[in-house]
């Protein structure tokens, strides 16, 4: 009997021991369920299409904008600051009027110098009247002159009498060439007075600054009122916006083929700054040495610049377009991953829904006007191939996909971080 009740306890035990086990089992098999769930369904993902497009060859970095002239105006007489006929900031055209300097002082010594010349002029008139009278005293004394020598020879006049009247011609003939001195003496002295008068009239067209060139005004420096000296300090600078230089630099191992497509035609330039519509220019200028610092190559672009967005000073994104590329395969950046054996995208199989790893070969990347980076796929794909850009986190070879539409949003647990640009 006890026996039998030894026998029926340990059954009871080890039915328990089922149960406890067959619990468990069930438990780990519910607790497992959403995971496997999970896996089977299908991940929500966004796709594009990979095209076959002209693709730009172009030289991307970053410029510096630059001024073609820039001209520190100056003073050339020293006076005192009438009026300031501009604004700071103001665009100015060549010749437009800017500073005026006091001309009263030049106009006094422009006077002064006209009375003398005036003088000189009366002195020069009175010397050439002296030099009429002398010569006609001069032809007096030498025909008195010539008659003595011949009376003397004949007797009649004595040697004296000769001599008195060759002396008489001489001192007429000293006093012809000194009036002749005093002709060209006044003259000269006439001469000099018309120049100082030049010299003083140019110093009163200087009163009057005019802008050398076009372009815009900085800072004003003086104001009415204040004296200036000749050629001292810069009364304001003015820089030429349009056209405009933009500077960038470009590694040295494009420059054989940037020398050699310019060489075809001038390369078009694109400058502006982020977020903007660039600006398109032409290159211009190579420089002759690479700065051995950076290993890059100096060049410069031309931009009419009409809008003015471009500015001196400022920095801006430059890419120089030098061929264009026929029918390249593009994706965007994005659909573009790092694995260990290299780069790859997921291609979507559109008859199955299921996601494929492919790995292709990036030739480079670029960014097309107001559109996202593309990538050009030198190989892996080819056009019409339906590649993954967003959601490729909960991918695995073969699994499913849900496509979404380009204006449905993502829940917070169906979100998936996207991939870098290459």
């Amino acid at each position: 009997m006890s026996k039998i009740l030894h026998s029926s306890k340990l059954i009871v035990v080890l039915l328990c021991a089922a149960l406890v086990c067959l619990f468990g089992s069930c438990t780990k098999k519910q607790a497992m369920n959403p995971m496997a769930a999970m896996m089977m369904e299908a991940a929500p993902v966004r796709t594009a299409t990979a095209i076959s497009t002209d693709v730009p060859l172009t030289v991307s970095a970053v410029g510096n904008v630059e001024a073609i002239s820039s001209v520190d105006v100056k003073s050339r007489v020293a006076g005192q600051i009438l009026h300031v006929d501009f604004q700071e900031g103001q665009n100015v055209e060549k010749g437009q009027l800017l500073f005026e300097i006091d001309p009263e002082p030049l106009q006094r010594q422009i006077a002064e110098l006209q009375a003398d010349i005036g003088k000189d002029e009366a002195l020069e008139q009175q010397a050439h009247a002296n030099v009429a009278k002398d010569q006609a005293m001069l032809n007096q004394t030498q025909s008195a002159a010539r008659r003595g020598l011949e009376l003397e020879s004949q007797g009649i006049f004595s040697k004296e009498q000769t001599e008195q009247l060759v002396a008489t011609n001489g001192s007429a003939e000293a006093s012809l060439k000194a009036d002749q001195a005093a002709v060209e003496s006044a003259i000269a002295s006439l001469k000099a007075d018309h120049a100082r008068l030049a010299q003083t009239q140019l110093q009163l067209e200087y009163t009057k600054i005019t802008a050398p060139i076009s372009g815009r005004a900085g800072a004003i420096a003086v104001r009415a009122g204040n004296l200036v000296k000749d050629n001292d300090a810069t009364l304001v600078t003015i820089l030429q916006i349009s056209p405009i230089d933009v500077s960038f630099g470009i590694p040295q191992q494009l420059l054989p083929d940037v020398q050699k497509y310019n060489r075809e035609r001038p390369l078009l330039v694109e400058a502006g700054a982020p977020g903007e519509n660039p600006e398109t220019g032409r290159l211009k200028f190579i420089d002759n040495n690479v700065d051995t610092t950076t290993g890059t190559v100096k060049l410069k672009g031309e931009f009419a610049n009409t809008s003015h967005s471009l500015w001196p000073g400022q920095f801006v994104n430059v890419s120089a377009q030098m061929d264009v590329q026929h029918g390249r395969i593009v994706v965007p950046s994005s659909t573009v991953e790092n694995g260990p054996q290299g780069k790859y995208v997921w291609v979507v199989n559109p008859s199955t829904n299921t996601v494929s790893m492919r790995p292709v070969d990036v030739a480079r990347t670029y960014k097309p006007a107001r559109a996202a980076e593309a990538a050009v796929i030198a190989s892996g794909l080819q056009a019409g191939d339906v590649v993954v850009t967003q959601g490729q986190m909960r991918l695995f070879p073969g699994g499913k996909v849900r496509i979404l539409k380009p204006d449905t949003q993502m829940t917070d647990s169906q979100s998936a971080t996207p991939a870098g640009a290459s």
